[in-house]
């Protein structure tokens, strides 16, 4: 499943490719008809991410909200200027919904969730999602946000770093990095925590993250941060469970944490 920084790069994408244009928005797998209807040739506005999720806000007032689960992928491409109309560009496999304009175009394939909505039922989702380290914190508000929300729970930080309203964008990559890299044992209560281990998360997610949208790899290790390692290089302990542990050399454990795997290293992360 995609993680925060791989959305907060499809808007950036989608920025650079439509906005301020209009849009013509079809469904040729059929499944997204009467939306689609709702705003194509509509201007779009602006795109933003919040978490996991994309918001593709329209000149009607009507926003595309997209969340990609497990399965959802995007082809974006650049058109040339004498290329044939993008209408009758080939549909390779089911495409949801077919984004373009006469420069660029965009398929979205096999997502959970590809809505439209009102700005009310925009704001009710927006209710609903935890603080997004990528985006402006003004005054320092989200991070107080996120603080509450773990110190007052008594669910396992692991746990709660995987919970969307209690930060978004964060999955199983960053969760077991994050811990890892705090020092943080997966089975401590977020109650139990103290308020500047818990803003030493929030800090390092805003970090990693910002990273993570810059060169499109989920990178974890400082000294790699500017480099293009290996997927087995990028990480500290995620998928690594077996190997020794790259500070302490002990083996890197894995259990299951509601549903998801979970990755640490027992002697560092005590």
């Amino acid at each position: 499943m995609p993680e925060g920084h791989s959305v907060h790069r499809s808007a950036n994408d989608f920025n650079r490719l439509f906005a301020g244009r209009a849009l013509t928005l079809i469904s040729p797998q059929g499944r997204f008809n009467a939306g689609a209807a709702l705003v194509s040739e509509q201007t779009l506005v602006r795109a933003s991410a919040v978490g996991k999720q994309l918001f593709l806000r329209f000149s009607n007032d009507l926003t595309v909200r997209i969340h990609l689960g497990i399965y959802g992928k995007w082809q974006m491409r650049e058109l040339e200027p004498d290329s044939a109309n993008p209408l009758n560009l080939p549909v390779v496999g089911e495409v949801r919904a077919r984004f373009y304009s006469a420069t660029a175009v965009a398929d979205l394939r096999g997502p959970t969730v590809c809505e439209v909505l009102s700005p009310d039922e925009v704001d009710l989702v927006l209710k609903r999602l935890g603080p997004d380290p990528i985006n402006p914190d003004q005054k320092g508000a989200e991070a107080a946000r996120f603080i509450s929300k773990v110190l007052s729970s008594k669910s396992t930080v692991g746990q709660l770093l995987m919970n969307q309203s209690v930060i978004s964008g964060i999955g199983n990559v960053y969760r077991a990095e994050l811990l890892f890299r705090a020092g943080l044992d997966p089975y401590r209560p977020g109650n139990s925590l103290t308020s500047d281990e818990v803003a030493a998360l929030w800090f390092d997610a805003v970090k990693l993250l910002k990273i993570g949208v810059k060169t499109g790899f989920m990178i974890t290790r400082d000294e790699l941060a500017t480099k293009r390692p290996t997927k087995t290089e990028r990480n500290f302990v995620y998928k690594r469970e077996g190997l020794p542990c790259r500070l302490c050399g002990h083996e890197v454990s894995i259990a299951i944490m509601a549903s998801r795997k979970l990755y640490w290293c027992k002697f560092c992360q005590r």
